[in-house]
């Protein structure tokens, strides 16, 4: 959410701001009911200072017997007493109102982030690895022969209808290898701490990291109030709603793998074919929560540790920086690393790394108190995969697929595999 205070202090720079991610200019509508709202407050306090003068000074006509005066008074702090009720009450309608209004507003970008329309407009920042040259045509994840038999969507479907599916067996095993191989490098080489958090959260969870009100329709709720998470950002993040922490204590980063669920409201027709979007799914997301100094150098090195992740399984990708009509609608600047998927011959999306400097935080309220014993200030929050595991799987078989259907399996998941290297072409692990 936005800071009301700087919206009045600098309309003009709000608005230029917002303008660059295609919304339509919305100071004036803010300042408006802002306006409105702190007449409401300022008319009731002076009313509330009416009705106790005229209330004490009622007392006092009593006192003196002079009874005309006192049922005047008294008639007139009844009278103040309504109208404080009427304008408290439209004040808290207003304040509502103005709420509602930030709440629907994107994050604005920082001024480094590029201006673009869609992703067309993303700028890349950076390529590791080299695609492999096969000598025969490369297949989707799905069509590999050593894969078939442990991936089965016609049961997924029969379960639970489309998008879903059923891994069995080896690939079963490497996808659980590929979520262990992450937890560990993250948690040992990374320093991450390890969180393990509910997938079902309360409704104020949602709103905090910016899930809700506005995007609703992209997620699952339960009859009884609950909302499935889309990803761990939701759960993680909000460890710290409500909170004031200590500056000392910071910045302090996590790391959750969890199962995701998300309707892909909108994306029909869209990558339907396997298991690039699926309505459930798992990843392993990281989450910091970092002083307002330190949350661009952050997220930095958060990018840098999830593309270490696809280094150390030998996976081609290449980094973008999101333009301003790409980005999420919490995030201040956002990296995008894709992966190489040979079946596709292009790169695609297998983590998301963004920066939301204090625009969660203040829907949370997570302060931290400084060390010099100041005001206590907003904590900056940060969120990324590291990685998806179902797209990690996608790109470990469509990378070491081999030509006779056969995947030659990346050497920093054989020690979670019992030193197994290779999934033959009928299905097993050798």
């Amino acid at each position: 959410m936005h800071d009301i205070r700087a919206i009045r202090e600098n309309p003009a720079a709000f608005d230029a701001t917002l303008t660059r991610r295609g919304n339509e200019a919305a100071a004036g509508g803010i300042l408006a009911l802002d306006e409105a709202r702190r007449a409401r407050i300022s008319a009731a306090e002076t009313a509330q200072a009416e009705q106790n003068k005229a209330s004490k000074d009622a007392g006092a006509a009593k006192a003196d017997g002079n009874n005309t005066e006192f049922e005047r008074l008294r008639t007139l702090v009844g009278e103040k007493k309504a109208e404080i009720a009427d304008m408290t009450a439209e004040a808290k309608s207003l304040d509502a109102e103005l709420t509602n209004l930030l709440m629907g507003l994107p994050n604005l970008p920082l001024d480094d982030v590029p201006d673009g329309e869609d992703e067309a407009d993303n700028i890349e920042i950076r390529r590791w690895g080299t695609p492999a040259i096969y000598d025969f045509t490369p297949c989707e994840h799905y069509q590999i022969a050593g894969v078939l038999p442990g991936m089965d969507f016609e049961a997924g479907a029969k379960l639970s209808g489309t998008r879903f599916v059923v891994l069995s067996g080896a690939v079963a095993r490497i996808h659980r290898a590929l979520a262990q191989f992450m937890l560990d490098t993250h948690v040992d080489e990374n320093g991450l701490t390890e969180t393990w958090t509910p997938v079902l959260v309360r409704e104020e969870m949602m709103i905090g990291t910016g899930q809700l009100p506005k995007f609703g329709e992209d997620s699952y709720k339960t009859t009884d109030g609950w909302w499935l998470v889309p990803t761990a950002e939701v759960p993680v993040t909000n460890l710290v709603n409500g909170e004031v922490v200590e500056e000392s204590s910071l910045p302090r980063r996590y790391v959750a793998h969890t199962q995701c669920f998300r309707s892909e409201a909108g994306s029909a027709g869209r990558d339907t074919s396997g298991m690039l979007r699926q309505h459930q799914f798992e990843k392993v997301e990281m989450v910091s929560i970092t002083h307002p100094d330190a949350s661009r150098a952050e997220l930095d090195r958060m990018t840098a540790c999830a593309e270490g992740i696809l280094e150390k399984l030998g996976l081609p990708y290449r980094t973008v920086v999101l333009c301003t009509g790409d980005m999420g609608f919490a995030s201040r600047r956002t990296h995008d690393i894709e992966v190489w998927l040979p079946g596709q011959d292009t790169y695609r999306e297998i983590s998301s790394v963004s920066t939301c400097g204090d625009f969660q935080a203040r829907r949370m309220n997570a302060r931290f108190k400084p060390s010099d014993g100041g005001k206590p200030q907003f904590v900056h929050t940060l969120n990324g995969s590291g990685l998806a595991v179902g797209r990690c799987l996608i790109a470990v078989l469509e990378n070491g697929q081999q030509a006779d259907g056969a995947v030659r399996l990346p050497e920093a998941l054989h020690p979670y595999l019992g030193g197994k290297s290779m999934l033959s072409a009928d299905g097993e692990l050798i």
